[in-house]
């Protein structure tokens, strides 16, 4: 199995400050992330500042906000953008982004951003997708709030444009979200049904479904990243710590030897533990003559003698010489 592509979500929990953002990094780094994901925003690009009932967020974590005030308080300024690329490449890891309009792809490009990621509540706004998919890299696609007519939609426009490297993450938009609600018998069903890789982008509390996903197929885990959940911020409720993060990839990474390969041997030598199962041995003295029975021959343990299998075949059957309790059976002993 290839190795699990694992992604820090930076998100808002920078809480405000370039440095934090910065630190997140390297904290990331540390953690095992093979990458730190950003997002390009501002609030005029993603929402109008209106508050009318449309446009406010509503129950939940962040009840009594407007789209707008959330956006103005979670965005990542742009000018920080060229250093937290910079910063991420010294670290050794992959920095990419999720743009909310075509003004941000064009900032991610001249910056040279590897990976474009498709934000759950953007799967409908295919004039963007359109844009994203021209520049031709790969693009990684969550489905939180995605129809399957959503998801075809999608696929349809990014391959119109020629690209072929997709995953599809198969994602809950709770924040944080009810793990029996992950339902990730979905991930091996989009890969056969979409024909792409798959993995996941998770909003549960804790490892257990990343693990999960890991087991079930997911070539990428999204997981939020924060350093101290005491800083606060919009993301910091259902983001994970460092030692946590850490603890994560360590479980996954054992997940992944775990899953090992296909494998049905052909050779019982190379079986560990083989020596230890049943096999047909003399339970009882026997003389030259004596005829087998079920209680003169018997299948236990270990596993040197004739295969169980044989023990019907050899029941009425003469042996040939005197056998002690023990002496495994053979064809060799048999009239």
């Amino acid at each position: 199995m290839n190795k699990t592509f694992i992604i820090a979500e930076l998100s808002a929990n920078h809480n405000g400050s370039k440095q934090t953002a910065l630190d997140s990094i390297k904290a990331a780094k540390q953690a095992g992330a093979d990458a730190i994901k950003i997002q390009t925003y501002t609030a005029d690009t993603l929402t109008l500042n209106c508050n009318k009932p449309d446009f406010k967020v509503g129950k939940g974590l962040w009840e009594g906000e407007t789209f707008y005030s959330l956006y103005q308080k979670a965005y990542t300024p742009w000018e920080w953008h060229e250093e937290i690329f910079k910063v991420a490449r010294e670290e050794g890891l992959i920095c990419f982004s999720t743009p909310f309009d075509k003004t941000a792809v064009d900032l991610l490009e001249q910056l040279g951003n590897p990976i474009y990621k498709i934000a759950s509540f953007e799967i409908t706004d295919i004039p963007l997708i359109k844009y994203i998919a021209s520049k031709h890299k790969p693009i990684i696609l969550s489905t939180g709030i995605a129809m399957e007519e959503d998801i075809q939609l999608a696929l349809d426009t990014i391959r119109g444009e020629g690209c072929s490297d997709i995953t599809l993450l198969k994602c809950t938009s709770a924040y944080p979200a009810p793990i029996e609600d992950a339902n990730l018998l979905t991930i091996p069903d989009m890969k056969q049904h979409f024909g792409v890789k798959v993995g996941l982008s998770d909003h549960t509390e804790g490892s257990v479904v990343p693990m999960a996903a890991v087991a079930l197929g997911a070539e990428v885990v999204e997981k939020h990243f924060i350093i101290d959940r005491s800083i606060g911020g919009p993301d910091s409720a259902f983001s994970m710590e460092a030692d946590e993060f850490r603890q994560m990839v360590e479980n996954i990474r054992q997940v992944e030897k775990s899953l090992g390969r296909v494998n049905y041997p052909t050779d019982p030598s190379t079986i560990k533990g083989r020596d230890y199962s049943r096999s047909l041995y003399v339970a009882q003295p026997m003389k030259k003559g004596d005829v087998i029975t079920e209680e003169n021959v018997r299948s236990v343990r270990p596993g040197f003698g004739l295969h169980p299998k044989y023990l019907s075949e050899l029941i009425g059957r003469k042996v040939k010489c005197d056998l002690e309790v023990g002496d495994r059976m053979s064809w060799e002993v048999v009239q």
